[in-house]
């Protein structure tokens, strides 16, 4: 997948932790200098707006896309027929705020990763494809990847600042 900002997906079951991996993941990257942003995926139908507001009834008169904007804050919602892709979600960030793209969920798409697991799931630990890079875990596991501590942030920090690092100096690609 080739956007400019480099994105890294952080996945495993509901449950794994993504979400609370990941808001104690944003302020320690975005300490190291690292602007971060997030997809995150949902399989809710998702509203953020209300029914009956202005930019609601904009949407309800049928506008494909409205923008909500206030002094310090804006949001687009756009309305679609189908699901979009990663890449064209990754697109829209404004390259001037997001040095990095941390993407929660999307297991399935074709970015570098690190897959969580713990030990108290009933679930055996998914397939691991060439994508995922680490695995972070509260138990010791064998594995060719590189495990890390699921509730050491400084070290998925470090995993994840490593590889940015690399990939912005472009030795990956």
């Amino acid at each position: 997948m080739k956007t400019s900002i480099p994105l890294f997906g952080i996945t495993g079951y509901s449950g794994s932790g993504k979400t609370t991996l990941l808001e104690k993941l944003i302020p320690e990257l975005i300490s190291r200098g690292i602007r971060v942003s997030v997809i995150k995926h949902s399989h809710h139908n998702t509203q953020i707006d209300k029914e009956g507001k202005d930019s609601w009834r904009m949407k309800d008169a049928g506008s494909a896309q409205v923008i909500l904007a206030c002094d310090n804050r804006w949001a687009m919602m756009t309305e679609t027929t189908t699901s979009v892709s990663l890449e064209y979600l990754a697109q829209q960030f404004d390259h001037r705020l997001t040095d990095l793209v941390l993407v929660e969920g999307f297991k399935q798409e074709p970015i570098p990763k690190i897959l969580l697991h713990r030990q108290e799931m009933n679930k055996s630990l998914p397939n691991i494809d060439e994508n995922v890079l680490a695995i972070a875990a509260d138990y010791s596991l064998e594995t060719d990847r590189t495990l890390l501590n699921i509730n050491h942030i400084p070290q998925i920090a470090d995993f994840i600042e490593h590889w940015y690092r690399q990939k912005t100096n472009g030795n990956y690609s």
